[in-house]
């Protein structure tokens, strides 16, 4: 499929002379991207990086994944991580109702990027240290799958609001290389809609919330 034959090109790549030399990728959000996420009052938002860091949430975003930032995992160490919340928080089997393919799905993701970014060190150290602290990722890494995470349902149970069901989008940014937007946008006039207006009351509408930018 299309990401399995992008993996196999990556990993050609990185078999080159250029393709040895470390890839670039974006560690800060820019200025116009906080004010975009900002700007999404009505709608879960963050930007991550390839190494499922979540280096900047609206206050939706952060009200949505608050048992993510809100985890032991991240008291004394960022930035938040959702592959190390995923694998390594017994709470994120709770938050997540379909654990199993959002396991599935974050493995073969870091899979492919590693064919991408070879030589980023820090992925490299989270997938080993994943790998060692939990049997349930070490057993998908060993799988060798690869795939493109870009839009779908994803179906949380949250603290507050209780089961949702919510449409994503995960977009790259092209001038931020590694960088990526993503968002949730209920069905109108849906519970889901009901649950975030309520998150939404929650929250200061419209702030952003740093998250261990680097």
């Amino acid at each position: 499929n299309e990401a399995e034959r992008t993996h196999l090109y990556d990993l050609a790549r990185a078999s080159t002379p250029a393709g040895r030399r470390p890839t670039a990728t974006s560690s800060r959000v820019r200025p116009t991207i906080l004010r975009l996420l900002d700007s999404m009052t009505g709608v879960p938002a963050f930007v991550r990086n390839a190494r499922f860091d979540v280096v900047a949430a609206n206050a939706l975003g952060r009200a949505l994944y608050a048992p993510l930032f809100d985890s032991p995992l991240f008291a004394r160490r960022g930035p938040v991580n959702s592959a190390r919340f995923l694998f390594l928080d017994p709470a994120a089997q709770g938050f997540w109702v379909d654990w199993d393919k959002g396991a599935d799905d974050a493995v073969a993701f870091l899979r492919a990027e590693t064919g991408r970014a070879p030589h980023d060190r820090a992925l490299t150290d989270l997938i080993g240290e994943l790998t060692t602290r939990s049997e349930d990722f070490a057993h998908r890494w060993a799988r060798h799958d690869v795939k493109f995470h870009r839009s779908g349902v994803k179906n949380f149970h949250h603290p507050l609001v209780g089961n949702l069901a919510l449409p994503y989008e995960a977009m790259d940014l092209p001038s931020d290389p590694g960088l990526r937007l993503n968002f949730y946008t209920p069905e109108p006039d849906s519970p889901e809609r009901e649950a975030i207006d309520l998150l939404a009351s929650w929250t200061t509408t419209g702030t952003i919330v740093p998250a261990g930018n680097d």
